[in-house]
């Protein structure tokens, strides 16, 4: 994978190259570029897609000890990525984390088309059960050590309290053992995730949402149906804040829309973007 120096460390990042549309796919905690993997496969053919692996706790390379991993500081990493690539016309695609939010009035203006898809907003943060045992354990010594030793057994991490309660489809071993093979076994990528749950404030995406409605470019939330984590009424808020929005539900899937159902994700990107072309191509 290539490579990219940023401000808080270099991060690895997929790009499948190419003249079409930038869309730029964003993941969650725990997660990284594999968890976009069919839906990279099925917009590739038309668009130039880029999918940054965060430092938010499956990365491979820990971040420098004095950056910025709050919430707030991962968007900004998220806009460093776009400006140092010098991307333009974009569409942001978020799933699970509600990082892209936090750009909205305040780092933008790379940002052509925003896509919500099963993420944290509004008052649901930490979302779950699943979050608030993470946050919990954050701030016990050892907590967050002791609580990832679970994924080291699948038929653990695949309960509904844990990693199983976000994806309707079963999730396969070595996609669990990819995305917590870091965590298991870096201190320094475990010591990332934790300065991410502790400084990261639990009303940072409700105030946020004070800045959705200056948002007037196009918007879609397209939720899970089946999520539990993140609620459908949430996106259905979330999507009543955004003045030039659809809504849309995934059927098939929870939390994880792009593993559970990257088809039917794919398909509404694509309509999406056709709907609202560059201002050159309209």
């Amino acid at each position: 994978m290539p490579e990219i120096a940023l401000s808080a460390g270099t991060i690895d990042y997929e790009d499948t190259g190419g003249d079409g549309p930038a869309i730029v796919l964003a993941h969650g905690l725990g997660f990284d570029e594999s968890v976009w993997a069919d839906v990279v496969l099925a917009l590739r053919s038309d668009f130039r897609v880029l999918v940054p692996v965060l430092p938010l706790g499956s990365h491979r390379r820990p971040m420098r000890p004095d950056a910025d991993l709050s919430a707030h500081g991962i968007a900004g990493l998220l806009a460093e990525f776009m400006d140092r690539l010098d991307l333009s016309d974009v569409t942001l695609v978020q799933n699970d984390a509600g990082t892209a939010q936090l750009l909205v009035g305040v780092r933008d203006q790379r940002i052509a088309r925003l896509v919500l898809t099963s993420c944290e907003a509004l008052d649901n943060y930490p979302p779950g059960i699943q979050g608030r045992l993470l946050h919990a354990a954050s701030r016990i010594p050892g907590g967050l050590f002791l609580l990832v030793q679970s994924f080291r057994f699948p038929a653990l991490a695949r309960m509904e309290t844990s990693l199983g309660g976000m994806a309707k489809k079963p999730l396969p071993r070595e996609l669990i053992a990819r995305w917590y093979r870091p965590l298991l076994t870096d201190r320094r990528v475990r010591r990332d995730l934790a300065r991410f749950l502790r400084a990261t404030r639990r009303d940072c995406y409700l105030r946020a949402a004070g800045n959705l409605p200056s948002f007037t470019r196009p918007a879609l939330v397209a939720w899970g149906a089946e999520d539990r984590m993140m609620p459908p009424a949430t996106g259905r808020r979330l999507a009543g804040l955004l003045p030039n929005s659809r809504y849309v539900e995934i059927p098939d899937s929870r939390t994880l829309v792009p593993f559970d159902n990257p088809e039917a994700l794919a398909r509404e990107i694509r309509r999406f973007v056709r709907e609202h072309p560059p201002a050159d191509k309209a």
